[in-house]
This record gives structure tokens, C-alpha cells and sequence, in this order.
């Protein structure tokens, strides 16, 4: 694909993609040459791993997989589940918390892509990254940054922040 070179095509792009304010992501990249099309890809589907926040259905398949294979790795969580619904617990709630965990994962990684953070001293020139890679799959440049945005591409358009009371 050949990413749009001007103002007008690249923020339509974005606005099909579904971003909050495409003017923004696109001026960014044609301005600063920031690979904004890349990072909000990337996070876009990262946010697609987190559990949306209306939907419960995830706790039924993993209750369900648990007790047809108690002993699968992630068969603990169905098993809790279904303990926690037992006791009372709202599925909502539970929801919630699985979320906002999940959307902390989500922002630890994008920190880890940048900044491994090592404690031994001696691995301390030792890295990796994200990056752009070309239509054969070579890489083209780094993807940095993704941890400034994970928040504001909250699908719900809260920042993770909670739901008016």
C-alpha cells in the first residue's frame, strides 16, 4: 500500500480507520515524519486483544473451555470465573477489572518495545523494537512512541477512565 503523501488523503485514511482526530495523526506524520499511520495501526489492534467493556460473552467460552479441559493452560481462569459468578460476584465488575488490566498490559508492552529496562548492568546495550517494514518485509524504520497514544485509543473514548455513576 503507498501511504497518502498529502494532508487531505492521509486524514481521510485515518477518519476510515476509525481515529478520533485524523487531521492530527496525519499533519503529525507529514510534518514530523512520525510513522502515525503505523503506531495507530499497531495500537488499533492491540486494542482488539482487551476485552470490550460491554460485551461478558468472553466469561462464558472460558468457563465453558475449563470444564470440558480443566487442565489446558488458561483453564485457571474459567475455573475462577465460574467460582467468582457463584459467589456473586457481577459479571460487570469482574469485567472491569479484567479490562483495566488488560489495557495496563497493553501499555507495560508498548513501554517494553522501547525501553527493556534490564537490571543486569551488562545487558544494559541490549534492545529491540517495533518497526515499519517495507512490501518485502523489510524493516524501514522504527515504530516509537506507542505508549503516549494506548490511552487515547481507548475505544470506549475514555482514556480507561470509569463510566459516569
Amino acid at each position: 500500500m503507498d501511504i497518502p503523501a498529502n494532508l487531505s488523503d492521509l486524514s481521510a485514511l485515518f477518519r476510515r480507520l476509525g481515529a478520533a482526530d485524523p487531521e492530527s495523526w496525519a499533519r503529525s506524520q507529514l510534518e514530523e515524519g512520525i510513522p502515525q499511520l503505523h503506531r495507530y495501526l499497531w495500537l488499533r489492534q492491540a486494542w482488539r486483544l482487551v476485552v470490550d467493556e460491554g460485551d461478558t460473552s468472553w466469561m462464558d467460552a472460558h468457563m465453558k473451555h475449563a470444564e470440558v479441559r480443566p487442565a489446558d493452560p488458561y483453564a485457571g481462569v474459567g475455573l475462577a470465573l465460574k467460582q467468582c459468578l457463584a459467589q456473586g460476584l457481577d459479571r460487570q465488575l469482574l469485567n472491569d477489572i479484567v479490562r483495566g488490566v488488560q489495557a495496563e498490559m497493553l501499555a507495560g508492552l508498548a513501554y517494553l518495545l522501547e525501553d527493556p529496562d534490564f537490571k543486569e548492568p551488562e545487558l544494559s546495550d541490549l534492545g529491540w523494537g517495533l518497526f515499519a517494514t517495507d512490501a518485502a518485509g523489510q524493516p524501514v524504520g522504527p515504530i516509537w512512541g506507542l505508549h503516549e497514544s494506548v490511552l487515547e485509543l481507548d475505544p470506549t473514548g475514555r482514556s480507561m477512565r470509569p463510566r459516569e455513576v
